[in-house]
């Protein structure tokens, strides 16, 4: 089988590793991928919402299986665009993909179906959200609605914060904004949790938790994801069960309610608040870099879990892990999450030295001459599975000394919350 994974990121790079392992794939091709999948992959350089071009490569290559890594292909319809040919393609539909696409789309529906989440307003011009933020208690989150790179939200502490907030996004900071959606804040600590889905069945697939902030303590502004670790310290089985029944299950259903059947992966962004969960976001994908903590604890094929999801029949496949704890820690460019100078040379890749169960997964990365550059504001991401995150955390920060790049910097506290120091 012929297999095209769409991205560049991490996540990507990391998808690629796990489809490797299945014996049934002769080739993976990756739109437009990385330096590291280009180890592992065929790098095709075509536009990743360039539908025609995709369908017209993956027709001449008679690829059998397409991959989608990043939302917005899935939320401007990819999976529909494929409809009508033989090709697997993993992913929800357009309109499924509007849990992600529209943040005001899944409130909504929330509130249809009683599904626990911040309590919240919507506002279609600056008046009127500036005359609710005059009575409004603070801290309160300010959110636009489409998508924005995990970056369109905003957690404000006073008037003057919100109406800021509010003014950039209706100016456009994060593409044209017909609503803004304003939520109460919600004191609790974060959590991933991921399903996978063929449209009848539903299955787990672990937890995590990402660092969003890109100083240590969880200070600064938000990026794209400063490392994660897996599993969450919060999981249990009273929570999960809360999880599914209170909002996973529900969300399907009103999919359903609509015609709508939810295949691939879908990432709960939780809260939780004394052992309660409460939706805050959902992605229609794996996340980045949780996809990386993730994959290399799968026992189960990849392929495999794909395919059953494409054909319908999850319900017949066990999905098994490895006992094992998880930890990324992201390398970024310099200046991240601002202003950034791609296309500096990572000349001591060679050097470092991955031992069993430690993965170097390339995110913003581009060869030239058989040469690595950065080419993006996260660069790579280092993994470690171990029996303990504290010492899977050391292992990692050895790794990225020996390379002794320059260009960037990392947060050497990932995993705080759940490390004893």
């Amino acid at each position: 089988m012929k297999v095209l994974v769409i991205g560049s990121g991490g996540r990507e790079h990391a998808m690629c590793v796990a489809l490797k392992k299945s014996k049934k794939i002769n080739q993976i091709y990756c739109v437009p991928g990385n330096a590291g999948t280009e180890q592992i992959a065929k790098n095709i350089d075509i536009n990743i919402c360039d539908f025609n071009k995709i369908k017209e490569f993956v027709l001449s290559k008679k690829i059998g299986l397409v991959v989608i890594g990043p939302e917005k292909p899935l939320v401007e319809g990819i999976v529909d665009f494929f409809k009508n040919t033989d090709i697997n393609v993993f992913g929800p539909n357009r309109i499924a993909s509007q849990l992600e696409g529209s943040k005001i789309f899944t409130k909504k529906l929330c509130k249809k179906y009683n599904i626990p989440t911040a309590k919240f307003d919507i506002f279609e011009n600056i008046k009127d959200a500036e005359i609710f933020i005059n009575n409004a208690k603070f801290p309160i989150v300010i959110k636009a609605d489409g998508l924005a790179s995990g970056k369109g939200v905003y957690i404000c502490e006073s008037k003057k914060e919100s109406i800021l907030s509010i003014a950039e996004i209706f100016d456009g900071k994060f593409g044209i904004a017909k609503n803004v959606l304003i939520e109460e804040f919600l004191q609790g600590e974060e959590m991933s949790y991921f399903i996978v889905s063929d449209g009848k069945t539903i299955k787990a697939f672990d937890t995590a938790q990402d660092h969003k902030r890109v100083l240590e303590g969880d200070r600064g502004k938000n990026t794209g994801g400063m490392g994660a670790y897996s599993p969450s310290r919060l999981i249990n089985q009273n929570l999960e069960k809360k999880i599914l029944e209170k909002i996973i299950k529900p969300t399907i259903k009103s999919l359903k309610d609509i015609g709508c059947k939810y295949k691939g992966f879908l990432y709960a962004g939780l809260m939780i608040v004394n052992n309660e969960p409460y939706l805050i976001e959902y992605n229609v994908r794996m996340g980045d870099p949780e996809c990386q903590v993730i994959l290399p604890k799968l026992k189960t094929n990849l392929l495999d879990i794909i395919i059953a999801c494409c054909t319908e029949n999850l319900a017949n496949l066990e999905i098994n892990w490895h006992d094992k704890k998880s930890l990324c820690v992201v390398l970024c460019s310099n200046g991240y999450p601002d202003k950034y100078e791609n296309n500096k040379l990572i000349d001591s890749l060679d050097n470092i030295t991955l031992e069993n169960n430690e993965f170097c997964f390339h995110a913003g990365t581009k060869k030239n001459d058989n040469k690595v550059y950065s080419n993006g504001g996260r660069v790579l991401n280092f993994v470690c599975l171990t029996d303990n995150f504290k010492k899977g955390r050391n292992k990692i920060i050895d790794i990225i000394k020996s390379l002794n790049w320059t260009g960037g910097f990392f947060r050497k506290d990932i995993g705080y919350k759940v490390i004893d120091e």
